[in-house]
């Protein structure tokens, strides 16, 4: 079993931290400081140190070197996000910006733990292994078998990699999958959500800049790009990206090369880019809302992700996977899904693709009674006829026996309302409230924000 050190001053993020990677299986030790880690602990009996950024005293940088040959992920608010580059330079293998996601902190330790393989793993025989990623790409119909040999194909060259399809199809993993499987797999992939930074500061984040460039800027910083110099650069929803940053885009494209805000000094890197959307940007660019000449740039290899909907008895081993997944996040005896359930999740269209599924599922799972997830529990959006239908079909089932359909439908209504709250919630505080005070309030992350925005249909206040 992998053994993690998290060291962080503040009790309630430690010991949620400690807990959430304790559900998944991960050996824990914590630690309010750099003095008291090192003090308590010997650095190198552990596969993985996760560190706050500030720490009373010494910083968490100081641990990289400390630690030697044992990985170091950092975690900083979004505010410091410019430190996080410099702490990637300074030999940090990634960082988690806080609040931070609990899937995708799970995801990057997993991706950390697999790529160091055995590495820095004590002798422990008798241990189970390691969780497996959560980020592992599944499926055996037809348009996935494709998509597994294009990213085959085109992870073993440099070229420049556009991902499209819909919101939730898991652009982002088949990007880390090109990443993972390419020559620059030993080096960092620094992934970007183009459309959770304000506009006013994404060509800072994107090129870094020179102190005094701008008000607030009272230091040089190191841009993102040059974070991932050796590695890949993932700009999701590149559609999103202002016209400005595009055309900066277009010039490291063609030269290989980056100029800091305020600076007339050129930086040659070395990255590859991988950009995804689930916008038109060949209608964009005719439009004159993308850059028509990016537009070319970009699509020199495009993958295009299968909705859910399209992708047949997929749709219940990905389920599955996502019910294991859920019941061990949420401390529940495993359960399984019921004959109708499989009926409707295999009808139904998933508008929200995977991201969707994995929702319903964590919601059924927190709602079950007993060992069946039956169709109520996942809360679709399903039109009553079509939900009759299916339920009609399955009748044998005793998941639905000593519940009335006046119970499913307050069941069903339940649920539903998750996203009537949200709605309400943001159209009632976004004049009032920062994206990042409002993602806090509503217990998600800043990109979750802006995908659940998406999904409703509520843009983002500009």
């Amino acid at each position: 079993m992998s053994r993690i050190l998290i060291v962080e001053d503040e009790t309630i993020i430690r010991s949620a931290l400690r807990r959430l990677l304790e559900r998944n299986h991960y050996t824990v030790d914590d630690a309010g400081s750099v003095d008291e880690a090192t003090a308590q602990f010997n650095l190198n009996d552990y596969n993985l140190i996760i560190s706050d950024l500030r720490l009373p005293g010494a910083p968490g940088t100081d641990l990289i070197n400390l630690a030697k040959a044992v990985p170091v992920v950092i975690m900083t608010s979004y505010a410091s996000m410019r430190s996080a580059v410099e702490a990637m330079k300074l030999g940090a293998v990634d960082y988690i910006a806080k609040p931070f996601d609990h899937d995708e902190i799970i995801e990057t330790i997993g991706n950390i733990l697999k790529m160091r393989g055995t590495e820095n793993k004590p002798a422990q025989d008798d241990q189970p292994a390691a969780p497996r990623p959560a980020n592992e790409m599944v499926g055996n119909c037809k348009p996935m078998q494709e998509l597994f040999k294009r990213i085959s194909k085109v992870a073993g060259t440099d070229a420049t990699v556009l991902i499209q399809g819909e919101s939730g199809t898991g652009k982002e993993l088949a990007a880390r999958a090109i990443h993972q499987q390419s020559a620059r797999a030993d080096a960092p992939m620094v992934s970007v959500n183009c459309a959770s930074i304000p506009e006013t500061l994404i060509e800072s984040e994107l090129f870094g800049h020179e102190k005094g460039a701008f008000t607030g800027a009272d230091a040089t910083r190191n841009g993102l790009i040059e974070a991932a110099n050796g590695g890949t650069l993932f700009l999701d929803e590149i559609g999103e990206l202002p016209l400005e940053a595009q055309a900066r885009l277009l010039r490291f494209l063609q030269e290989s090369e980056i100029r800091r805000v305020g600076s007339v000094k050129s930086i040659n890197v070395d990255v590859r880019l991988i950009a995804a959307t689930h916008r038109n940007l060949k209608a964009l660019a005719k439009s004159g809302e993308f850059r028509e000449d990016l537009y070319y740039r970009l699509y020199v290899m495009e993958l295009q992700m299968p909705p859910l909907r399209q992708r047949g008895e997929d749709i219940i081993e990905i389920a599955r996977q996502f019910l294991q997944r859920s019941c061990e996040k949420l401390g529940s005896e495993m359960l399984e899904f019921s004959d109708d359930a499989c009926q409707t999740m295999l009808r139904y269209d998933w508008p929200g693709n995977v991201r969707e599924l994995q929702n319903a599922i964590e919601r059924a799972v927190i709602l079950a009674d007993d060992h069946q997830i039956t169709t109520d529990l996942l809360g679709l959006d399903i039109e009553p006829e079509s939900l009759a239908s299916i339920e009609s079909s399955f009748t044998s089932s005793s998941s639905l026996a000593g519940e009335s359909d006046m119970d499913r439908s307050e069941r069903k209504t339940e649920s539903l309302s998750l996203d009537d709250y949200f709605q309400r919630f943001v159209l009632d505080n976004q004049d009032s409230m920062s994206e990042t005070a409002l993602a806090k309030k509503l217990g998600i992350s800043r990109k979750c924000l802006w995908e659940r925005r998406q999904k409703l249909g509520i843009p983002r206040k500009r």
